[in-house]
């Protein structure tokens, strides 16, 4: 069976070392679409090394190695075929702000293993520490389609929650350029169904679709800057599942609900969709928690 889920959960940790700087922080800002305007002072925060604040998705990319989708399908236990993997979900907890210029240690490990029938879903931890502690925590689903079946643990349900049904405190439109799955590539996430048209279309799309982490680090700047006055450092927790592809050169409706959470904390919910589509989902179950 190309996963093994027994063999996946008993792995021990992969542990690296994670390095990164000012160039790489920048990089991946460009990559989620931030600098437009170019000398507009809220997008200078992002762009420009002498007022650089580090968006806390960029952890998801931060340092070498395979991050996300790859970095699970390298791990003891599974061996599938890339073009039957989707990313399903992400879920970040940041510990303390996410520095410019950084040296950590990544440890992953496959936490779950769900069956689905027709398809396993893999939970994918990495816990990353630097000399200070902590620094943050992340987890990412891998939906494998045709992987399912062998009888294990379904696991939570996929269905994600609707939206609000009040009118958005807030809504943001975000054109994707034709070219940024090829500029959010060179942050470390190689895979071909962003790039090769061929590929796309033996995985089940019409054309190279825009990686999910990159419309999570978009949507994560929106709301950053829509309800946060601009200020990274707020951002404590941040999670989205993965409900629908975005083409390159669409445009994302980001809708932004603000409530005050039961237990006293506060949270922004947010739903996206691609405007070209209807509407269509693109992000779901999307929360961020915040100081």
């Amino acid at each position: 069976m190309p996963i093994d889920a027994a063999t996946a959960l008993a792995a021990p940790p992969h542990v690296r070392e994670l390095a990164w700087d000012h160039g790489d922080v920048q990089l991946y800002h460009l990559g989620i679409g931030a600098g437009v305007p170019a000398t507009d002072a809220r997008e200078l925060r992002y762009t420009l090394e002498s007022r650089l604040h580090v968006l806390p998705s960029f952890a998801t990319v931060a340092g070498d190695g395979p991050p996300g989708v790859i970095g699970a399908l390298s791990r003891p236990g599974v061996d599938v075929d890339l073009a039957r993997v989707l990313h399903g979900g992400q879920r970040l907890l940041t510990h303390r702000p996410v520095p410019v210029r950084g040296r950590a240690s990544a440890a992953s490990r496959v936490v779950a293993v769900y069956d689905k029938g027709t398809a396993a879903v893999l939970v994918l931890r990495t816990d990353v520490t630097d000399a200070d502690g902590p620094l943050w925590t992340d987890e990412a689903e891998i939906f494998v389609r045709g992987e399912g079946g062998w009888g294990g643990e379904r696991g939570p349900s996929g269905r994600p929650a609707p939206p609000p049904d009040t009118e958005p405190d807030q809504v943001a439109e975000l054109p994707v350029r034709e070219d940024q799955a090829l500029l959010y590539r060179l942050c470390g996430d190689w895979n071909p169904l962003h790039a090769d048209p061929e590929f796309a279309v033996r995985a089940g799309f019409e054309r190279p679709v825009l990686h999910g982490l990159c419309t999570y680090g978009s949507t994560l700047k929106s709301v950053v800057d829509t309800l946060l006055g601009g200020d990274v450092t707020r951002v404590r927790e941040y999670r989205a599942r993965f409900a629908g592809v975005v083409y390159p050169g669409e445009t994302l409706r980001v809708r932004m609900w603000r409530p005050v959470v039961p237990d006293g904390g506060r949270s922004v919910r947010v739903a996206v969709s691609a405007v070209e589509r209807d509407d269509a989902p693109v992000l779901a179950d999307t929360v961020v928690r915040y100081e």
